[in-house]
C-alpha cells in the first residue's frame, strides 16, 4: 500500500474502531425515536360491532430506549425525528427502570378500562363510573412519599377535604409553599390511614410543591357490553383517546368518513383529553404513515409540537372526547 493511502486509511479505520465503541456505550440519556402509527381495527372487540365501511383510525406510538454515547455526542448519529431526553426527566432519581416499565403498563391497563367507559357514555350507552380518588402508581426514592405511601394506595383526602381526581389532588397540594406538611387519608388494603407528608419544589416549577408521586385515576366503572382492547407490550396513557374513538367508529359512528384517522391523548373518566409526551415523535410518525388527520390534545406544548412538526398533515386539536365527535362531524376529514 502506497505510504499516502496508508496514511489516511489508519486514521479512518481508528475513526470507525471509536465510533464503534461510542455506539456500544450507553449514556446517561434517553432516545425518544418516530414510530409508525398503527390500525386499531384488528385490536378493539366490542359487541354488536358494526363499523361504517372504510377508514380506520390509528394510534401512534414512540420508540423510547437508553441513548448510546457516540448519539448524545454526535446528533446527526441520531434517528431522523429523534430527541435526547436527559435521564432524570425519564426515570426521576430513585425510580428504577423496572418500576418505570411497570407504571406505564399500568397505565395502558387503566386506560382499556377508561376509553370505553367515556365512548358508550358517549354514544348514550349505560354507563356507570365513579371516580374513587387518586390511585399511586409510583413512588420517587428520596422524596417525601417514600416509606410512607406505596404503589396501589388510593388518596381520596387532602387535609380532611375529599378528592377524587388527580387535577383535584393537585390543586389541594398546591395551595401550599414548598416545605409545608400536608396530611393525606389513604385507603390500602381495605384500611384507612391517616399520613403526614412534606413537601418539595417540583424542579419544573420550583414555586410548585410536590410529595413524589405519580398517579392515575381510581375508579368504579360498570359497562353495559364487554369491551375487549389489546395492542401488545404498548405502555402508557396517550392510546385513550384513539381507542374511544375506535369504539365510537365499531359501534356505528362515522369519525372517519372513509379516512385514515390517528389520534394521541390520554382520557379523563369525564372525556376530558390530557397532555402526553412525545407528540413530536407521534406527529412524525403518523406523517410518515400516511394519515390524513391526527388529532392530538389542545393547547400547551402538545398543540404545539404537533403543528410545528406537521409539515402538511391535517392538525385536530381538541379539550375532549366529546369535541372530537363533534368536530368529526362537522369539519370531516378529507381523503
Amino acid at each position: 500500500m502506497p505510504f499516502r493511502l496508508r496514511y489516511l486509511v489508519v486514521p479512518l479505520v481508528l475513526v470507525g474502531l471509536a465510533a464503534a465503541a461510542l455506539w456500544a456505550v450507553p449514556s446517561d440519556g434517553y432516545i425518544f425515536a418516530p414510530d409508525r402509527a398503527k390500525p386499531l381495527a384488528a385490536d378493539v372487540r366490542v359487541p354488536g360491532a358494526h363499523p361504517p365501511p372504510g377508514g380506520d383510525v390509528y394510534y401512534v406510538d414512540a420508540i423510547v430506549r437508553r441513548a448510546s454515547l457516540l448519539e448524545r455526542i454526535v446528533p446527526f448519529t441520531r434517528p431522523d425525528g429523534a430527541t435526547l431526553v436527559p435521564a432524570g426527566n425519564y426515570l426521576p432519581q430513585g425510580v428504577t427502570e423496572q418500576e418505570r416499565e411497570r407504571q406505564i403498563v399500568s397505565e395502558m391497563q387503566r386506560s382499556t378500562k377508561i376509553a370505553p367507559a367515556v365512548a358508550l357514555s358517549a354514544l348514550g350507552r349505560d354507563v356507570r363510573a365513579q371516580a374513587t380518588g387518586i390511585l399511586v402508581n409510583l413512588v420517587y426514592g428520596g422524596s417525601p412519599a417514600a416509606g410512607k405511601l406505596e404503589e396501589g394506595d388510593v388518596i381520596v383526602a387532602v387535609d380532611g377535604k375529599p378528592v377524587r381526581t388527580p387535577a383535584e389532588l393537585r390543586a389541594a397540594i398546591g395551595r401550599r409553599r414548598p416545605g409545608q406538611k400536608v396530611r393525606l387519608t389513604v385507603h390500602r388494603g381495605g384500611k384507612t390511614l391517616e399520613l403526614t407528608l412534606g413537601t418539595i419544589a417540583n424542579p419544573a416549577q420550583p414555586s410548585r410543591p410536590i410529595v413524589g408521586i405519580q398517579v392515575d385515576q381510581a375508579a368504579k366503572i360498570k359497562l353495559p357490553v364487554k369491551v375487549s382492547i389489546d395492542i401488545g407490550r404498548v405502555g402508557g396513557p396517550s392510546a385513550g383517546l384513539p381507542f374511544a374513538l375506535e369504539i365510537a367508529r365499531m359501534l356505528g359512528r362515522d369519525v372517519t368518513h372513509g379516512c385514515r384517522v390517528a389520534a394521541t391523548g390520554e382520557l379523563a373518566l369525564d372525556g376530558t383529553v390530557l397532555p402526553v409526551g412525545a407528540v413530536k415523535q407521534k406527529t412524525v410518525g403518523a406523517r410518515r404513515t400516511g394519515v390524513d388527520l391526527f388529532i392530538v390534545p389542545r393547547g400547551g406544548k402538545n398543540e404545539a409540537d404537533a403543528r410545528s412538526n406537521a409539515h402538511g398533515l391535517r392538525i385536530l386539536a381538541v379539550s375532549s372526547f366529546q369535541q372530537a365527535l363533534r368536530e368529526l362531524a362537522t369539519h370531516p376529514p378529507k381523503c
